[in-house]
């Protein structure tokens, strides 16, 4: 499969695409930019600035609104994002950032960070309950990424990107904690390194692979199924929407690239995924 262009480029650092089915729009971020992007049905793309850096945005069930991940912590947004309301902080140290997240079956936000520098080790692995209280959940992570539920919940899928793995891990919905963490699918690095992701209805698992101009899906036993190619060598991130799910959305990154490099990349992409993703759940705030 090859992944076509949704979009002009859009973003220096795209990341975390959402659908939200509330308004049938496709949400991602422009990180370092710290905006939220929203691409409507009918093509037209909106901006909105949110934060000095921006990790990953998910709809509110109660509120209507957003939650979005942002530099240092959390904060919360009206539908239109015409009023951001201050969140929770998670930490302080200005090496780090949050850098991506998603919500659990029982609508916990879950948000990791990451060392600006890439700092080994460096990251943590939040939790913001619908009390708005934060809690860790995992610590010593260097580059948290791409986290998804099975449909039962009591599995997560988890990727610490430079260690080359897709990790599952038990869940605990009740208490909202992690324990008997072990591989499910090791990346080749020849491939690229797994970044963002999502989880399609048959317990699939498509990563994003940054430094190697693909997305690949890993089956429900961890083993390589499907390659989806993209004309960008940095893909950072993957969801499933269209009023089907049937349509994979993909972000890509121009960080570090020269003035003409890669020229498609920091675009928007679509493709038919030939499988139904996993519906997402909601903040439960």
């Amino acid at each position: 499969m090859k992944a076509e262009q949704l979009t002009d480029v859009c973003t220096h650092h795209g990341e975390g695409p959402y659908w939200d089915s509330r308004i049938g729009s496709l949400l991602c971020v422009d990180m370092l930019e710290g905006d939220v992007l929203v691409h409507a049905r009918d093509g037209k793309l909106t901006r909105h600035s949110v934060d000095p850096a921006v990790a990953a945005v998910v709809r509110g069930r109660d509120s209507g609104g957003y939650v979005v991940g942002v530099e240092k912590g959390f904060v919360f947004a009206d539908s239109s994002f015409s009023r951001i309301d201050t969140g929770p902080v998670a930490f302080t140290d200005p090496s780090v950032r949050m850098n991506d997240g998603g919500c659990d079956p029982r609508g916990r936000f879950l948000c990791g960070s990451m060392g600006w520098e890439g700092q080994f080790g460096a990251g943590t692995l939040y939790s913001l309950a619908p009390d708005h209280s934060v809690s860790t959940v995992l610590s010593s992570v260097s580059t948290s990424n791409g986290l998804h539920w099975n449909a039962a919940g009591d599995t997560a899928f988890y990727s610490d990107t430079p260690t080359q793995r897709i990790d599952a891990l038990d869940y605990d919905l009740e208490t909202g904690t992690f324990s008997g963490r072990r591989t499910f699918a090791l990346v080749d690095p020849a491939l690229g390194a797994p970044d963002g992701m999502a989880i399609d209805s048959d317990g699939g698992i498509w990563t994003a692979l940054y430094g190697g101009s693909a997305v690949v899906r890993y089956d429900a036993d961890g083993r390589l199924s499907e390659r989806i190619d993209v004309p960008a060598s940095q893909v950072t991130a993957c969801a499933f929407g269209g009023e089907d799910l049937r349509t994979l959305f993909i972000t890509t990154s121009r960080q570090g690239l020269a003035d003409g490099e890669e020229p498609l990349a920091g675009a928007l992409f679509s493709v038919a995924a030939g499988v139904t993703g996993a519906p997402l759940p909601l903040f439960a705030g």
